[in-house]
């Protein structure tokens, strides 16, 4: 009977055994990769390599300086900027601020002047004027026959060589300054008994009236379109100066986030077109892995937590949270290689990493667990 009992136990032992090896199955995981963000800045506007500040392996910061180029004409466009600035923005003031009162007092001062010479201009030169240019003329012409009589006598002591002949020419001279100032004279006198010509009385109207037009314009102040147009004129300016500070800001290349510099191939002196990358920063920080779950395993959701192992560090284990789960399905990339053939179709999930210790190298062969537990056999 003991016998009996003892075959019964023995086979309830291996029932319960054969009930829990069936329940317990291995954890499901996907495999994939390591990944990171690679940050690639550079310059909008390029050019010549100036310095460059950093090596490849190199720990940087936000917002440090990498790369600096060279600024060409750059400076001295931005003083040429920053003065055309300045000179709108004088101008503008004035307009706003109008004409200060000794302007306008300069300003009618030059109308009654210009009216008085009209006024002299029409009414023709005076009695006295005409006189005193005929005495003037008799003057002349007393000073041109003295000077005649003088070279006759020099001539006629030279042809009989009692005169040199720098004194003959000095006799000349004088005859010809003499006639030149007579014939002067002569002229202003026929122009004052002609009177004041039509086109000169216009000229002397014509001036009068734009001045007049002037010192009104500075009575009455600047006109509203007058200092709209000088404002817009101060914003163009500024704009053309921000466009040369920014140009200018975008000479020094600077590191937009936190990392690692992967790869740098720059010399002081190499040419960098715009917009083009020039260094390449991984955030160590912020990996994760990129892998494909099949539809028969898709029971995750975003910020479950779990377990990944590393080929490189076989003996440890890493903290993972899923960010993300694809809402289509996908064939399983040619690169990835699944533990289940038969699912063709699979979702594209991606794990954050926590690498404080910075262990973790983007590219290195990652697998995910998936058990709701965590727990490895």
């Amino acid at each position: 009977m003991k016998k009996i009992l003892g075959l019964i136990g023995l086979g309830v032992i291996l029932i319960l055994a054969l009930i829990v090896s069936q329940n317990h199955t291995e954890p499901f995981k996907v495999s994939g990769f390591i990944e990171a963000d690679d940050i690639r800045p550079g310059s909008r506007v390029g050019g010549r390599v100036k310095q460059v500040l950093i090596d490849e392996g190199q720990q940087v910061i936000r917002g440090e300086l990498l790369i600096e180029l060279e600024p060409y004409d750059l400076l001295e466009r931005r003083s040429e900027a920053e003065a055309a600035l300045a000179e709108a923005k004088a101008y503008h003031s004035k307009l706003v601020a109008g004409f200060r009162p000794e302007e306008i007092a300069e300003a009618s001062a030059k109308v009654d002047q210009l009216k008085a010479r009209l006024t002299l201009l029409v009414n023709g030169p005076r009695r006295q004027e005409i006189e005193s240019a005929v005495a003037e003329l008799r003057l002349a012409d007393a000073q041109y026959r003295l000077a005649k009589s003088q070279q006759s006598r020099v001539e006629t002591l030279f042809a009989e060589k009692t005169a040199s002949q720098d004194e003959l020419d000095t006799a000349n001279t004088e005859l010809q300054v003499a006639a030149a100032r007579k014939a002067v004279k002569e002229q202003a006198l026929e122009l004052l008994k002609e009177g004041t010509r039509k086109e000169e009385i216009d000229e002397a109207r014509a001036q009068l009236t734009q001045a007049e037009d002037a010192w009104q314009l500075m009575k009455n102040g600047s006109r509203r379109e007058d200092i709209e147009q000088a404002a817009a004129t101060v914003k163009k300016t500024e704009a053309n100066l921000q466009t040369i500070e920014k140009q200018i800001s975008e000479l020094k290349i600077t590191s937009p986030a936190d990392g690692v510099v992967e790869a740098v191939d720059l010399e002081p002196g190499d040419l960098v077109g715009s917009n083009v990358p020039v260094v390449s920063i991984l955030d160590l920080d912020q990996l994760w892995v990129r892998c494909y779950v099949p539809e028969n395993h898709l029971d995750i959701h975003v910020d479950q937590k779990v377990k990944v192992t590393i080929d490189s560090y076989p003996d440890q284990e890493f903290a993972g949270v899923i960010s993300f789960v694809s809402r289509q399905a996908e064939f399983v990339p040619r690169n990835v290689q699944t533990p289940e053939e038969r699912s063709k179709q699979v979702f594209r999930v991606r794990v954050r990493l926590q690498n404080q210790e910075r262990l973790l190298r983007p590219g290195m062969s990652a697998d995910v667990w998936l058990d709701q537990t965590g727990d490895r056999s």
